[in-house]
């Protein structure tokens, strides 16, 4: 079965559950209904079922080509971006101001989980180039955004982020490319970057590179790292190109997954740029792009365990392989099909739970991205806490269970999906970075409980708390949505003793919070489906009581049931390893590895 864009279940949590109407007197709703919506994201999915996902096979085989610094993506993938970029896709959410359609972040967190799902490799390249529109957007002068936004926001122009050097990832305080001022207001950039996603291609005329190095005489460490707008080519004062910069693609990176992008190795050669925002302040302002692509980066993770669950779905369906344990199925045939053993409906489940539940949370979040925007103040703060605090969580806990939920998938294909006969082994492949690139989920780890709780005095935990306790109270009188409630309010209660254990011994031992981290942030990520699998049962079982007989609605409660019963109680796991503390880790002396 190709793959199918899951439009009813994002409309539902859309229109029925968060109620997007309501948001009309809200930045960026005035003049978007959920009818509008409906109508985007339907011509969205035919849009990613019928153009796109009969790539995903094609970029996995062939990949991209590298000759002399210039890069070919795979076969029909130029025709596809094209396509997109002529139907406007990509300037979804941008201003109008350049050129955009000036929808939420949330339809566009929608419609990204369609092209994700249908092709994550090639998402990237629009996505990338969103990210680097949202930079500019935020930290650019008027100059930089008039030259570069319109063509970035239709696509017509593609745009990455330099961050890795070969000697660092994560510590970024340990960059050597430099930026030596030219005189005329730029500077030249020498250095090399490494796994530069979209870094080089022949889908755009002109790719916009967002680069971090240090300023001749900057401060060391993190604290001198200036960001600049390095053209690949140069932009004259009426739009039209001019000569080529002096950076090139020196390399393609050989991959286990994502064939269809191109992760490159660029080289700086006293390439002219101009910075962005102020000197020595390059990490705030690409953190805008960072945070885009981690969000990114958990929807691609989700959108992934989408399509592999889907295919999973099918092939169970199909398989005839033994019978079932209380008597054949399929009287008529030689075996049942594989989908009556308890065992494989435990995978799907788990699979469809995670997928489910997993696309509302990615939803909540991004209405959260457009509440940032609100008028009134207090909601606008809220939901830059949530923002903060919500980013680590989503990306590291959707990517880890999506990579599982790609695992279930290949096991309900048995021997079959470890072949390349069936779309399981790619489905696996491509969600195994998702782990890793945009900071490795240990690091968001740590950043939730090193950053993110403590800030603001902890005002957006104690904020999240009191809307969980508020929603428990509103809904726990209605008996036929209990073990939802039940769920949510232990899943809490144990967030918050995890929360507390956090402030009490990670402050005396800093490892101590380390070694806490991911089982933390495994509770933050279970409560949080928690939270939107209570949503979307409440407005399930609404349609039910009103006398709805459509097998959407059961079927929500049903798979809600399997999360509930089967995968909330993991937090219980989750908060005793978390109380065991770092000894255990620590007292091992390193070279007993």
């Amino acid at each position: 079965m190709p793959y199918k864009a899951p439009v009813r279940d994002l409309t539902f949590f859309l229109n029925e559950v968060l109620e997007i109407d309501r948001y009309t007197n809200q930045a960026g709703f005035s003049d978007v209904s959920s009818d509008l919506v409906g109508q985007i994201l339907e011509e969205g999915a035919k849009f990613a079922e019928e153009v796109i996902a009969p790539l995903n096979r094609v970029g996995d085989q062939e990949g991209c080509k590298w000759d002399d610094g210039k890069v070919t993506g795979p076969t029909g993938w130029k025709e596809a971006y094209l396509q997109m970029v002529e139907a406007g896709w990509p300037s979804l959410t941008c201003d109008p101001e350049y050129g955009g359609q000036g929808m939420p972040a949330i339809v566009g967190m929608a419609f990204g989980q369609f092209t994700a799902a249908a092709s994550p490799a090639f998402s990237m390249y629009p996505g990338l180039t969103h990210g680097c529109y949202e930079a500019l957007h935020a930290n650019g002068n008027p100059e930089q955004k008039a030259k570069y936004l319109p063509k970035l926001a239709s696509g017509e122009w593609g745009g990455t982020m330099n961050l890795t050097e070969p000697q660092c990832g994560t510590d970024l305080g340990l960059i050597r490319s430099k930026a030596v001022p030219n005189g005329d207001g730029s500077y030249a950039i020498t250095g090399q970057k490494i796994w530069i996603s979209s870094g080089e291609h022949d889908f755009t005329d002109n790719i916009i590179h967002l680069v971090l190095a240090r300023i001749e005489g900057a401060p060391a460490g993190i604290k001198g790292i200036s960001l600049f707008v390095v053209p690949k080519f140069m932009v004259n004062d009426d739009g039209s190109l001019g000569e080529r910069n002096s950076l090139k693609c020196v390399g393609l990176e050989h991959k286990m997954g994502i064939h269809g992008n191109a992760t490159c190795v660029m080289q700086y050669d006293d390439a002219r740029g101009w910075l962005v925002g102020q000197e020595n302040k390059g990490m705030a302002a690409m953190f805008v792009m960072m945070n885009e692509a981690r969000l990114g980066t958990g929807l691609q993770g989700l959108a992934i365990a989408t399509a592999a669950y889907q295919a999973a779905a099918e092939f169970a369906r199909d398989r005839l392989q033994g019978r079932s344990l209380t008597g054949p199925k399929n009287a008529d045939g030689p075996a049942d099909p594989i989908i009556v053993h308890p065992d494989v409906r435990r995978m799907l489940l788990e699979a469809k739970a995670i997928v489910e539940g997993g696309q509302a949370f990615v939803l909540w979040t991004a209405l959260q991205a457009d509440l940032q925007r609100a008028e009134d103040e207090a909601v606008a703060t809220k939901a830059r806490d949530y923002m903060g605090l919500i980013t680590p969580v989503l990306k590291a806990y959707l990517t880890d269970r999506g990579f599982h939920a790609a695992s279930l998938a290949m096991q309900v294909h048995g021997g079959s999906g470890y072949t390349e006969h069936f779309p399981a082994s790619q489905y696996l492949r491509d969600a195994r970075i998702t782990m890793i690139y945009e900071g490795a989920n240990g690091i968001q780890a740590l950043d939730l409980v090193g950053r993110k709780l403590p800030a603001n005095g902890g005002r957006a935990i104690m904020s999240w708390f009191a809307d969980i306790d508020a929603y428990v109270a509103e809904h726990g009188g209605n008996e036929a949505i209990r073990p939802f409630i039940d769920g949510l309010a232990e899943s809490r209660k144990a967030l918050q003793e995890g929360t507390m254990w956090l402030m009490q011994n990670g402050m005396q031992n800093p490892d101590n919070a380390g070694a806490a981290s991911t089982d933390y942030l495994h509770i933050f990520g279970l409560t949080a489906l928690a939270y939107v699998w209570a949503q979307m049962a409440v407005a399930a079982q609404k349609q039910i009581d009103a006398g709805s007989t459509d097998p959407f609605y059961a079927g929500k409660i049903a798979t809600g049931r399997y999360f509930v019963e089967r995968m909330l109680p993991d937090v219980g796991a989750h908060l005793r390893k978390l109380k065991t503390g770092a000894d255990v880790l620590m007292s091992v002396p390193a070279d007993a590895f």
